[in-house]
């Protein structure tokens, strides 16, 4: 994982110091490194990003075939992403990380949690799809995706990065850092700040006391890291990090009807007025490597992470005089007659709101220890790595309701609060043990790579609105693995392979209340790359994934009350093609014109009919044959710049195809079993384009502007958690970068 430590090593009898303090947290290194992983692995670094001023993780996926994205907000804040045909829902399929360290706030006891690491701050991201990922864990049957923060610069220096743009949307950020010699060794700092809101491009129905304005979000996030080399025999490393998150949007559950979305896809119903979401997160890691010689490496991490959230939203309306509590998704879709509470939502009508407060705490903390050791069997050389981790997570709910009152005219005249906890107040913790080990072997031009992961998890919970309390416990035993080879035919073209076993594991409600299997998948894949000294690069994938009592949530983003349950079995099978080329470099033109391709084809459907799926779950009518919700049968990203000199002008398109968003395969907003629902039908296809330019005022400024959605596209992106939501609209930005 620590690429050059070795080389910088000439004997185990001189001081093991390195030139430069080496980045740990990697789990590719670098786009050469991605080339030689036996398996699909993708790395975009700082040009991939900052460079092109990427904030927002679904856009800068759209560049990595495999990879499908949902939207929800316009700005990523709360990405749903999935890798070749694993379902989208909150990332609670993949492994996420960030710096080599578990992100979810609990990724056992509640994956699917409402944090994902802010894109705007990172220095890059590495995704893996094939074999490989059996190293990391829970969930292994789709990838993983990890978030690499700023490292600690080797030399003095620093950023600083601003812009603005569209909606009063403000992006700052700056970091300073630098390594010096110490008595006994090295020291490196790096203290950073980010800062990135806007107001929102959606607008609230006018009604007394509503800001109507209200719809975006603002965060904040401090990030210090320090380490130490110390002068010994052996090369060691010791880094710290803090990083905290002050994150608040205006986001609601809540989307349109969709004669409503079609005459102004940006608007909000008054009844949203008061949904928001606060969170806060602490994260912090002390990790320390040590190479006692030149094959054997060993590195321990302890990590901590602590998330608090309350998502203040709209859980449903109802008529004055009522008695009767109307489920949103059903009232957008024309559900209950002339007793249809559209009226209520856009603040009409008198009637009642119930607003949730959706109150959840979460920690996780483990320590995991990672041995790799370099030896030699005859002509064969070996790199071997294992690896074991102790992790704790626990996530608590305490819920309550409060009713606002609301008259003919949208004003509010009175609202009841709820008893803290009295919605919900339960918690639910998970202990795991997980232990991976994988061997590379290189016979020369070929190399084979097989690996086992086996985690050992302990559950429990306890619902404390129980009339008597008890304490329910349960245990889950997986195993995967996988082998992986690759194959040089020249320098410039090799084929690669792999077969693995992946799982992903359903958190302590399941587990315990409904007894579920784990979710297992049996992949296999199947590539070729081809790149020249040139820069010419191109690859191709063919990959098939069988998943097998597939996990899902009853509810399926749409709001409350879901439970989980395993949905049946899927069958995956698709093609990926990448390509970056720059004819300008490859001709010594004076313009460069450097443009990449993404595409993706996938085929992902049930293999029989959905299993003990809850009536309102979106994966409800599924039938053999019918196609995942949200999985598009293609897309295609598409990249092109003009460079000359200090200027550059890049233009970036992305098509996807209409995709139906329930398992049942249906173009009417209707449940299986006839009842009106707005989370039914289908998403629009979209064509997007980005643009972007720069010119380079000297060698540390840097002037840039750019466009997101340059043809100010109207889309359907999603129709969870609540009805039709659209993709963010035309914006613009300009700002300026300064490195020293």
């Amino acid at each position: 994982m620590l690429s050059g430590v070795a080389s910088a090593q000439n004997s185990t009898n001189t001081p093991a110091r390195l030139p430069d303090m080496v980045v740990t947290g990697t789990i590719i290194g670098s786009e050469e490194q991605a080339r030689e992983i036996p398996g699909a692995a993708t790395y975009l670094g700082v040009e991939a990003i900052r460079e092109q001023n990427q904030t927002d993780v679904n856009r800068a996926l759209r560049q990595v075939p495999g990879v499908y994205v949902r939207e929800e907000d316009g700005y990523g804040n709360f990405p749903n992403i999935s890798l070749r045909g694993v379902t989208t829902v909150r990332n609670s399929k993949i492994t996420v990380m960030e710096d080599g360290i578990l992100a979810a706030p609990a990724p056992y006891s509640d994956p699917a949690a409402y944090y994902s690491p802010a894109l705007g701050r990172m220095a890059g991201l590495e995704i893996i799809k094939g074999s490989s990922q059996i190293k990391y864990g829970p969930h292994i049957t789709g990838g993983v995706l990890n978030y690499l923060s700023t490292p600690i610069p080797a030399t003095d220096g620093g950023l600083l990065k601003a812009y603005y743009g569209s909606d009063n949307e403000v992006f700052a950020l700056g970091n300073y850092g630098n390594t010096v010699e110490v008595g006994g060794g090295k020291f490196g700092y790096l203290v950073e700040g980010f800062y990135h809101q806007s107001d929102g491009f959606k607008t609230i129905d006018a009604a007394p006391g509503v800001d109507r304005d209200a719809t975006g979000f603002r965060r904040i996030e401090p990030m210090i890291k320090l380490a130490f080399e110390p002068d010994t025999t052996a090369y060691q490393r010791i880094e710290a990090k803090y990083g905290y998150t002050d994150f608040e949007a205006d986001e609601t559950y809540l989307g349109l009807t969709e004669d409503d979305f079609d005459a102004d896809p940006y608007r909000r119903y008054s009844a949203t007025r008061f949904d928001n979401i606060p969170t806060e997160q602490h994260r912090t890691y002390l990790r320390h490597l040590i190479r006692p010689n030149e094959q054997f490496q060993i590195t321990t991490t302890g990590y901590y992470n602590q998330f608090d959230r309350a998502w203040f939203k709209l859980n449903d309306v109802r008529l004055a005089g009522d008695t009767t509590w109307r489920n949103l998704s059903e009232t957008l879709a024309g559900a209950h007659g002339v007793n249809n509470a559209m009226g209520v939502l856009r603040g009409e009508q008198a009637g009642e709101l119930r607003v949730r407060n959706n109150n959840r705490s979460y920690y996780a903390w483990g320590l995991e220890q990672n041995y790799r050791y370099e030896f030699e069997t005859g002509s064969v050389e070996h790199t071997l790595e294992g690896g074991v981790r102790y992790h704790y997570d626990q996530s608590s709910r305490f819920q309550n309701d409060t009713v606002f009152n609301q008259d003919g005219t949208g004003a509010i005249t009175g609202s009841t609060v709820g008893t803290p906890g009295s919605q919900d107040n339960r918690k639910q913790d998970s202990t795991a043990w997980a232990f991976h080990v994988q061997d590379e072997v290189d016979f020369g031009r070929l190399s084979i790579t097989p690996g086992v992961r086996y985690e050992i998890i302990d559950y429990s919970q306890i619902n404390f609105n129980s009339v008597t309390p008890v304490r329910q416990q349960g245990d889950l035993d997986v195993f995967g693995g996988g082998l992986g080879a690759d194959y040089e035919i020249s320098q410039e073209v090799s084929l690669f392979a792999g077969v693995h076993h992946g799982f992903a594991v359903p958190g302590p409600g399941g587990a315990i209340g409904n007894d579920l299997e784990e979710e297992t998948s049996l992949s296999t894949e199947l590539g070729v790359r081809y790149q020249t000294e040139r820069g010419f690069a191109v690859e191709g994938v063919y990959f098939f994934s069988a998943f097998r009592d597939l996990i899902v949530d009853s509810n399926s983003g749409g709001g409350g009350g879901g439970i989980t349950e395993n949905a049946g079995d899927v069958d995956v099978h698709g093609f990926e093609l990448s390509l970056q080329y720059d004819p300008g470099a490859d001709n010594d033109w004076v313009v460069g014109l450097p443009m990449g391709l993404a595409f993706t084809y996938t085929d992902a459907r049930f293999t029989g009919d959905a299993s003990n799926t809850d009536a309102e779950s979106i994966f409800s009518g599924a039938e053999d044959g019918n196609r995942v919700p949200y999985i598009p049968e293609y897309q295609i990203n598409a990249r092109i710049g003009v460079e000359y000199e200090r200027y550059g002008l890049y233009l970036n398109a992305t098509y996807v195809p209409e995709t139906f968003a329930t398992g049942s395969n249906t173009s009417l907003q209707e449940r299986p079993d006839g009842t009106p629902d707005a989370r039914f039908g289908k998403t629009d296809s979209y064509f997007l384009l980005d643009l972007t330019a720069q010119a380079r005022l000297n060698d540390w400024a840097r002037l840039f502007a750019g466009i997101r959605n340059l043809t100010d596209e109207e889309y359907i992106v999603s129709r969870i958690p609540h009805g039709p939501r659209p993709g963010i609209s035309q914006t613009f930005y300009g700002g300026l970068e300064f490195t020293f």
